[in-house]
């Protein structure tokens, strides 16, 4: 499955016009790979023994580079940190209060909220993101609560 979705990606920058680097190449591995939303720094802790001459200058400008054709979303938090998401599909994340964890879910019923918003607002809809709050079952099992 991580395979193909690896290819995907790689047919996907170069229909884009992007240019497709070893660390390019490694980056999105790790994303699609990880599934945890990594910070650049992660990121680049994870490949720096791949690539020991990569900076984390680089890693911010690949980053940027595969969020503008549309491959990496970047989440913004209260801490200041940006987390990066692959995107496959439109999803919503539930995050652990306790240890940080970021988890992935689906729920069809909130793709119609953008006409509920629309009609009571007027404002014309370009996007929504939505997070949920709770503790994870790991740290519940470690009594972190």
């Amino acid at each position: 499955m991580h395979k193909e979705s690896i290819q995907e990606a790689i047919i996907h920058l170069k229909n884009s016009g992007v240019r497709i680097t070893p660390q390019r190449h490694a980056i999105i591995e790790y994303l699609i790979e990880s599934q945890s939303h990594p910070t650049a720094d992660e990121i680049y802790k994870a490949l720096e023994g791949k690539f020991p001459n990569m900076s984390v200058a680089t890693v911010y400008n690949n980053l940027r580079a595969l969020r503008e054709v549309g491959m990496v979303k970047e989440l913004t938090f209260g801490d200041s940190s940006s987390r990066f998401d692959y995107v496959t599909s439109d999803h919503y994340h539930i995050i652990c209060e306790k240890c940080g964890r970021m988890t992935d879910f689906h729920y069809d019923g909130l793709n119609s909220i953008h006409a509920l918003v629309e009609k009571e607002t007027g404002y014309s809809v370009t996007n929504h993101r939505m997070e949920v709050y709770g503790v994870c079952p790991s740290c519940k099992e470690t009594k972190l609560l």
